[in-house]
């Protein structure tokens, strides 16, 4: 148990990023199905979908999202807006996860009495998977932040990489070498967060 504690408190949102891990991108990307493959989902439904963007493409996705929110965003927010997404295109790669909504369409119509739980259940494998990889990156030393830029770069993103239309795209993780460490975390007062009877 302490050994799975430790790794959770190891995974941190990490923004100093760098493009100097030692892993190939292959080792990567192997290591990263391998983690998907293992994550849960309701009825086994295995809808996690994942696209692993390294070099140019990766560089392309920020700047397509610059150039999404620039529009977007006040004059005067703008540049730091640019900084951050400029931070996220310094690192080695990014991971879109996507849900197959033709899957989650499917189980509603053969399990009616469940037809409403099974965008939720989605939902949460989506996030059991985004949290797997990223504990698992950075037991490996690679340093990971997951963003949220759907749906503004949505149709960018699908025209680029020809991306399935039944793909939902829910995150991104950007990942790469540390290159300066997250600061202290703090926690909530246990009283304001768990309950416990006998």
């Amino acid at each position: 148990m302490t050994e799975f504690i430790q790794a959770l408190k190891k995974r941190r949102s990490i923004y100093s990023l760098g493009d100097n891990l030692p892993q190939s991108h292959e080792e990567i990307t192997a290591f990263v199905k391998e983690i998907v493959r293992e994550s849960p989902t309701s009825f086994n439904s295995q809808t996690q979908r994942v696209v692993f963007l390294f070099d140019d493409a990766h560089k392309k996705l920020w700047s397509m999202t610059e150039e999404a929110l620039k529009p977007l965003t006040p004059a005067e927010a703008f540049p730091n807006t640019q900084a951050k997404l400029q931070s996220f295109a310094a690192g080695t790669g990014t991971l879109l996860f996507f849900e197959d909504m033709d899957i989650v369409k499917n189980l509603q119509e053969q399990f009616e009495l469940y037809a409403d739980n099974f965008p939720v259940w989605s939902e949460q494998a989506s996030g059991l998977t985004q949290a797997n990889v990223w504990t698992a990156l950075a037991q490996k030393n690679i340093g990971a932040n997951l963003q949220h830029y759907n749906p503004v770069i949505d149709e960018a993103v699908a025209k680029e990489w020809s991306i399935p239309s039944n793909w939902k795209l829910r995150a991104q993780l950007v990942f790469g070498s540390i290159e300066a460490e997250a600061g202290e975390k703090e926690y909530m007062e246990d009283s304001a967060r768990f309950l416990e009877f006998n």
